[in-house]
């Protein structure tokens, strides 16, 4: 007999297709596999964060639900209604994305529905939360641990506090990532006055964790002579005042973009020196698999969760004293292109080796039907 085909609905994400952060890359890479398997998905999406009007993307079924503009409500008045919309769904199963969203585990157990929450790091000691927020988040991971069916765990050190702080076992279950090694094209570099292999590329929201500003520091260290710039992808909402700031910081040599999506991020990403990721937040960052599947040297901040995603594929700059350890290795790779070619290879072999978007899809698969079995 044929193994049974599921429908499968994912919450707290601003939707599909991604546009604003890792949640929302994982859900399309999966959800659209899962239907390539013969299942159904079913996207919530957030409007009008994204405006897509089709009822269908990719196979996926699109449900387009309002919220509230406001940092600090938006996803949780979205998750709460998403839920209100379960017994019209009727899913087999939900996965919901964001440990402040835990809360809602809850409701949806009520309905008779096992539910898995990715909880996605440690969300709580993101710099843009602050007072009641990071409270809120604490205590929602007590909440997850109590309310989901199954609690996912991005990186082994994620895994490792859940077990030492709450007594809970969670799911160890990485991002995927894709190998793109085809040519890309040059037009988003000359709109932006950029030469190939001659940038250094951060991706990322334009929010405090993702510590921009200390890669914009840490790049005064780079000699002008070198002839290579900064560039600076991202951007986010409710964050104007720290936009400036980066601005304020930045020299001529620094290069904004603001968002870039499908083929100018694929230039930008393929055509860069390497990229570099100087975020703090222990957890796996997708945008870093994303970047290596691209065949890209990569430069991290020597954590738990980088160590574990790059082993000996990319380069580490010290936690400790990050500004000037960053700022000496982003001399040493633009002093070294062999080295920079040697991390490249290693970066795609050990993306198609653990990271596959495939084989994270057949490790999910199997633990939904577990779920729904044994519901």
């Amino acid at each position: 007999m044929a193994p049974k085909k599921l429908h499968i609905a994912f919450l707290g994400t601003r939707g599909v297709p991604a546009a604003y952060s890792g949640f929302e890359t994982f859900v399309e890479q999966l959800g659209v596999r899962l239907v390539e398997r013969g299942h159904q998905v079913t996207v919530i999406n957030r409007y009008p964060f994204v405006p897509l009007r089709e009822k269908f993307y990719r196979g996926m079924r699109i449900i387009r639900l309002r919220t509230i503009q406001r940092k600090s409500l938006d996803t949780l008045v979205h998750t709460f209604l998403s839920c209100l919309l379960l017994p019209f769904v009727q899913p087999d199963l939900v996965y919901i994305c964001g440990v402040g969203n835990s809360i809602f585990c809850g409701m949806v157990r009520c309905l008779g529905i096992p539910v898995v929450i990715n909880v996605d790091g440690e969300d709580w000691a993101r710099k843009k939360w602050s007072g009641f927020a990071v409270k809120w988040l604490k205590m929602s991971e007590a909440w997850a641990c109590r309310l989901a069916n199954v609690v996912i765990a991005d990186a082994k050190v994620i895994q490792e506090r859940y077990r030492k702080v709450y007594r809970r076992e969670t799911v160890l279950l990485p991002y995927g990532s894709n190998v793109r090694l085809e040519e890309a094209g040059n037009a988003t570099l000359e709109k932006h006055g950029l030469a190939p292999q001659r940038y250094v590329l951060f991706v990322g929201r334009m929010v405090p964790e993702n510590r921009a500003e200390l890669l914009i520091e840490a790049f005064r260290a780079v000699p002008r002579a070198s002839g290579v710039k900064l560039v600076i992808v991202g951007d986010a909402p409710y964050s104007d005042e720290y936009k400036k700031q980066l601005v304020a910081l930045a020299d001529d040599r620094v290069v904004f973009t603001g968002y870039a999506f499908e083929e100018a991020y694929r230039e930008l990403s393929r055509h860069c020196l390497f990229y570099v990721l100087a975020s703090g937040v222990e957890g796996t960052r997708p945008v870093l698999l994303d970047q290596m599947g691209f065949g890209n040297c990569v430069l991290v901040r020597d954590s738990s969760a980088n160590a574990d995603v790059v082993a000996d594929a990319g380069e580490k700059f010290e936690d400790a004293r990050e500004k000037e350890s960053l700022g000496e290795k982003l001399n040493y790779l633009i002093e070294n292109p062999d080295v920079i070619e040697e991390y490249r290879g290693k970066a795609v072999k050990r993306v198609k080796e653990a990271f596959s978007w495939e084989k994270v899809t057949d490790r999910y698969e199997e633990l939904f039907r577990e779920l729904v079995v044994c519901k």
